[in-house]
């Protein structure tokens, strides 16, 4: 007899993983800390149990989708437990499920560790703020942290287009509506369109995935309104050519100067495990200021490192900056911060001490 998908569900929560994955004709496995760990007192999944599961979590709309898209990105709850962000594609014939838990309690900033610099960020009144990072460093939760906090201390309207749903925001001192692409909404960028109908002082846009997102997202920012989205970028840089590089030749230089003008901050974050388990947030923070601003406008994207690394006084660091500070502090050790770095002699160079002690 299979066991039912709700055990599954439960187990990850008690385990404290951030995904587990059930596919055929594997046993189940966890994702924890980073690192995959089987379930082998489970018995491999047929592919006729992986359908049950499925269809046990799934509306009888989102299965009609999913039968003609082969994949398909949902939400679901268990009450009492967590919410879950499930992603169902097909292969080899058969279902396969990522699922994620996003707890129902929205994580504050500072109980993530993130840097302060959010908090003055997330109350702008406008301009556009980019999250980035690889999958799985935790841009969404980045991102609702930041909406907690304006939540709790600001009066705005808030619309976000996320896909799907995952944190589930209650009105505190905003006004905020929250979007889902399958059920609110066909296309970011028309929904983005609506949305500046309804009054919006913040705009949250889950990822910019396409020109047309882009292009909306930086006239919402220059036209008034803060702005807050993520990208799979690794650092400023790449996150500045990304935006240009998806406009028309003949438009790129006008979407540079839109750009220099509108951009409040790229935060570029990597996840790292902790020294004593767990992992932790380490974040490259480039902020506009006049000489960043110029070095979009004028294509000198790499010189923006440079600056970055020169602008601490401002709020800025590099990645390399931000894991020194982490093995200074013994958060994190060399060994693993080598993994994340941008560059390793670099690295060692901010490690050293003025009494020259190397960590």
């Amino acid at each position: 007899m299979s066991i039912p998908i709700e055990k599954f569900l439960e187990f990850i929560v008690a385990r404290n993983a951030t995904d587990l994955h059930i596919t055929v004709p594997s046993v189940p496995v966890l994702r924890i800390d980073g690192e995959l760990i089987p379930l082998p007192e489970v018995p491999p999944f047929t592919p006729q149990e992986v359908e049950n599961m499925f269809n046990k979590i799934t509306t009888e709309d989102q299965r009609a989708a999913f039968k003609v898209n082969r994949e398909l990105d949902f939400t679901y709850s268990m009450s009492g437990l967590s919410r879950f962000r499930v992603s169902a594609i097909r292969q080899r014939g058969s279902i396969s499920l990522a699922i994620r838990p996003v707890p129902f309690k929205v994580p504050t900033i500072d109980q993530l560790e993130l840097p302060q610099i959010c908090k003055e960020l997330i109350l702008k009144p406008r301009g556009l703020i980019l999250i980035t990072g690889a999958a799985g460093t935790g841009k969404s939760t980045t991102l609702a942290a930041m909406i907690n906090h304006l939540n709790e201390t600001a009066k705005r309207n808030v619309v976000t287009i996320e896909d799907p749903i995952e944190f589930l925001f209650s009105n505190k001192q905003c006004l905020i509506r929250q979007r889902d692409m399958a059920d609110d909404t066909r296309s970011f960028e028309s929904a983005l369109v609506h949305c500046l109908r309804h009054d919006p002082d913040v705009l949250v846009i889950g990822e910019m995935r396409d020109l047309d997102t882009m292009k909306t997202a930086l006239t919402a920012a220059e036209t008034g309104h803060l702005v807050i989205s993520t990208l799979h970028t690794v650092d400023a840089a790449q996150t500045i050519d990304r935006i240009v590089d998806i406009f028309p030749p003949e438009q790129q230089r006008q979407i540079r100067y839109q750009l220099s003008q509108v951009l409040l901050a790229v935060l570029s974050q990597r996840l790292p495990h902790r020294a004593r388990g767990g992992r932790i947030a380490a974040f490259e923070i480039m902020l506009n200021n006049p000489v960043i601003s110029r070095l979009i406008r004028e294509q000198q994207v790499f010189d923006l490192q440079s600056n970055i690394e020169v602008s601490h006084k401002e709020g800025m660091q590099t990645m390399d900056q931000a894991l020194a500070d982490l093995i200074k502090r013994k958060v994190i050790t060399r060994d693993e911060a080598l993994l994340h770095c941008t560059s390793s002699a670099r690295l060692q160079q901010l490690l050293q001490s003025e009494r020259g002690t190397v960590y």
